[in-house]
């Protein structure tokens, strides 16, 4: 059934929800991209285009229209023929969604969950989370482990 105009949500509220979606969207992109180049770092020594296009499944032009956004926004420096780098902010960010995603995961597998399903559960969930339910999983987590 489709809905009427009488039944749609006022136009400037629904703008607000779909804007609200893009901008989470976005978020999570960011989280990502910050936490698999501090990893790569952490990991290899440098992190290049084609090492997080490879491992986030998405072409190289993605990454590098991706990578001018994260500049912009103050996430990531680049220097030519040397790969990407955090800022602080950048890498602030990347800790932070880490520490989301393994709480999460570490939830999931307290509930009994499998750590592969439970790794790949909190790729999604971990960007959606509030601090307020985060908070709530810590605090059972440690309770569970007394």
């Amino acid at each position: 059934m489709t809905p009427s105009l009488e039944q749609l949500p006022d136009e400037q509220a629904q703008a607000a929800r779909f804007q609200q979606a893009r901008d989470a969207r976005n978020a999570a992109t960011a989280q990502d991209y910050v936490e698999l180049i501090s990893d790569l770092i952490a990991t290899t020594g440098e992190a290049r285009s084609v090492d997080v296009a490879k491992r986030l499944g998405v072409s190289h032009a993605t990454v590098v229209k991706t990578v001018n956004r994260l500049q912009k926004e103050g996430l990531i420096n680049t220097k030519p023929y040397r790969g990407l780098f955090l800022t602080d902010v950048g890498e602030n960010l990347a800790t932070e969604s880490r520490h989301r995603h393994q709480v999460v995961t570490n939830l999931l597998i307290a509930l009994g969950v499998d750590e592969e399903t439970a790794q790949a559960d909190a790729e999604g969930i971990e960007h959606h989370i509030s601090a307020q339910t985060l908070a709530t999983f810590e605090s059972y987590l440690q309770g569970h482990r007394s």
